[in-house]
């Protein structure tokens, strides 16, 4: 077949084609594709062939670059002189030529592209059967190192473009797992040509690049953080068309395309995470029953976007998170209750308050649209939410708070969140001083004062770290007596000898409140008509008790005394014959406080006011201030008599004594300890000393 060639294409013609110069190689073409369109006349294809051979196997895979150049110009010379018949002979002819575009001489690979060029012009939908062998090499060809190769591409390129536009018989389907293994290349040159080809394919009406997109829509995300401006905006365009058709279409793949959008949510890049976030606004709001089974996901990408640096995310987060927690979806569309749980559980550890505080929202949204399936995953995340009782922001726990409310409607874990409370307190006493009270007064104002109050006081009164128990007791007592919640529940303790539910109430508090003689004393006050027990409580106190703990509550409960709380008891100091219990209570503990403390001040200064009736006698008139206050006999003598039976005051006050026989018990073993230790460390220090001593009289 090479002698058929040789004899139809003059020598002179085929050394023309091999020489060094354009002009000589270009008239040689020309001579060949005289002598085609000859060949090409009279039907003899078989001759065709043969020359096509001969210009493949001699020049185009010589190991001469202008050979190589020559057998270039010489294909696309013979496709021309071809012209409408050029298409049976593709096969031979466009092998080569791509082969060509990995020549590592530059000029070899220029021309490759023009003599495709040239090929490509004739033949056009011809061509098309080919395209995704010429998209790879093109695709590299965008990325060649050589300007002019490079120029030389993307001419041929625009071409190719056209006549893929133009074309019915391109096969997007054959064409996108190529694309696809394309998208992940970071060249610059090779992102622009992949976008370009990305934008021209869905301008074309009868491809339905769309119904793609999932294959390569995180390719076009990856590029959003490109370092180049121009890609950046190039794929941003692309992805801005591609939403406003999802728009606008009704039938789309939301859910392969919201796993990748999840993904990209995450992304270090903030262009990217805005563009995530945004397409998963819309999603959620376009999706329907296709995201509910990937509601989970979009959860965890949108929680942590919540807490975003660039405001623009954050709103749009927010905006998302809100759309979803109103979708009403059952576990029958698919929606997984417990992967949601999972997400919301993992973010209630996020560094940043703000997504904390909707993971919380979450559990509650959940809680209240189905409390049996909530109820099957709470072992999971009990333990979590306790702990979050310690988080540093106060919104936060009050969040909890919310939603532990809401899971206590079942007495047992009423009672396992009480009793992990005071455990926490236990182990943490910062946390009961900073939040304490916060936590308390929330609980009581969402599941009922008298409810908390009554199993706080259950589980200290067997609390065996008496230490422990006193401040938990002295804490509860100060919330007891200054919180506007727990209103209600001091109104009923004033209720306590004419009223039953007030009688239980204060026989359950009392229990527990016998760690504190201040709280003992406190809850006596509020009692109103326990007067004659508060001060039957301040005569039973020793010597040991007197400490300057007990000294510091003391003045907390003088102050607290002047204030609105226990007006009611100033009030009461008008009609001194009637409550004369009450004086001698507060007179009581005026003689336990030292005469220079503030609190000593303010108590005297308040009992001056009394105006003592005539029933009441003073032993010293000249210094009302050590008087002695004595009960006449005419009848009239204390007011609270009538209803002091209610409560069986003396077995309380053994039962006070006992309490406090534990603590003194306790604090004398403290002692103990504490100089058993000091003996021993003293002990051990002189053995030393005496050892040292006699190595040294034996040295």
């Amino acid at each position: 077949m090479a002698a058929d060639a040789l004899s139809i294409i003059p020598g002179a013609v085929l050394r023309n084609l091999a020489d060094k110069l354009y002009e000589k190689r270009k008239n040689a073409a020309l001579e060949i594709e005289g002598i085609v369109k000859q060949l090409s006349t009279a039907g003899e294809h078989d001759k065709i062939a043969a020359v096509i051979g001969l210009l493949t196997n001699d020049f185009t895979y010589s190991p001469q670059a202008n050979h190589r150049k020559g057998g270039l110009i010489g294909l696309a010379a013979v496709t021309v002189g071809l012209t409408s018949e050029a298409a049976q002979h593709l096969e031979l002819i466009v092998p080569p030529v791509l082969n060509s575009f990995l020549d590592q001489d530059s000029r070899v690979r220029y021309y490759a592209c023009e003599a495709l060029y040239n090929i490509a012009k004739v033949v056009r939908g011809d061509f098309i059967i080919y395209f995704n062998k010429i998209f790879d090499a093109l695709c590299k060809l965008s990325a060649d190192s050589d300007a002019n190769v490079q120029s030389a591409a993307h001419l041929l390129d625009r071409l190719v473009k056209d006549i893929v536009t133009e074309s019915d018989q391109f096969s997007i389907e054959e064409f996108i797992p190529l694309l696809r293994e394309r998208m992940n290349v970071l060249n610059p040159y090779v992102r622009q040509f992949l976008v370009g080809w990305i934008t021209v394919l869905d301008s074309v009406p009868d491809i339905d690049m769309l119904g793609f997109l999932p294959d390569f829509l995180d390719g076009l995300f990856n590029m959003l953080s490109d370092s180049s401006h121009e890609i950046r905006q190039q794929a941003d365009a692309a992805l801005s068309e591609f939403l406003q058709e999802i728009k606008n279409s009704p039938n789309v793949d939301y859910g392969r395309m919201a796993e990748i959008l999840v993904r990209r949510a995450g992304s270090p890049d903030e262009f990217t995470r805005l563009t995530s976030i945004t397409w998963i606004n819309e999603f959620v709001k376009l999706g329907g029953e296709q995201l509910v089974p990937y509601y989970a996901d979009i959860l965890g990408a949108i929680l942590p976007c919540i807490s975003d640096e660039e405001e623009k995310i954050r709103v749009v987060a927010r905006e998302t998170n809100e759309e979803l927690r109103a979708i009403k979806a059952d576990q029958a569309e698919g929606f997984d209750i417990g992967a949601i749980l999972v997400i919301a559980k993992r973010e209630l550890n996020s560094e940043h308050e703000a997504t904390r505080i909707e993971a919380l929202h979450w559990f509650s949204t959940l809680l209240v649209r189905g409390r049996a399936e909530f109820s099957a995953y709470l072992d999971g995340i009990f333990e979590p939410l306790l702990n979050a009782l310690s988080d540093p922001s106060d919104a936060v726990v009050l969040l909890v708070l919310e939603v532990h409310a809401r899971i206590a409607e079942e007495y047992h874990h009423f009672q396992h969140l009480m009793s992990y409370l005071i455990h926490t307190f236990h182990n943490n006493h910062v946390l009961l001083e900073k939040r304490g009270a916060l936590i308390v007064r929330r609980l009581c104002v969402l599941l009922g004062a008298e409810k908390v109050y009554r199993e706080f006081s259950t589980i200290l009164q067997t609390e065996g770290d008496l230490d422990f128990a006193s401040t938990m007791v002295q804490a509860l007592n100060l919330i007891l007596l200054t919180s506007t919640e727990l209103a209600e529940l001091r109104s009923l303790l004033k209720k306590s000898l004419v009223d039953t539910c007030g009688k239980d109430l204060f026989l359950s508090l009392y229990a527990s409140w016998c760690h504190s003689p201040m709280a003992t004393i406190s809850l006596c006050l509020l009692a109103q008509v326990a007067y004659n027990h508060a001060s039957s409580v301040i005569q039973s106190l020793g010597e040991e008790d007197i400490n300057v703990k007990f000294l510091v509550q003391l003045d907390k409960l003088i102050r607290l005394l002047e204030t609105p709380v226990f007006a009611y008891l100033r009030l009461q100091l008008l009609e001194p014959g009637k409550h004369t219990w009450l004086l001698k209570t507060l007179y009581g503990l005026l003689m336990l406080l030292p005469q220079q403390s503030a609190a000593f001040k303010i108590l005297r200064t308040r009992l001056k006011t009394v105006p003592f009736s005539e029933n009441l006698k003073r032993t010293s008139s000249a210094n009302p201030y050590s008087q002695i206050l004595q009960v006449t006999e005419d009848g009239n003598r204390n007011q609270d008599a009538p209803n002091y039976s209610a409560i069986d005051f003396s077995s309380r006050l053994q039962q006070f004594g006992s309490m406090q026989q534990q603590h003194r018990n306790h604090l004398k073993n403290q002692l103990q300890s504490r100089k058993s230790a000091s003996a021993a460390v003293l002990s051990q220090v002189l053995f030393c000393l005496h050892s040292r001593s006699y190595h040294y009289l034996h040295s």
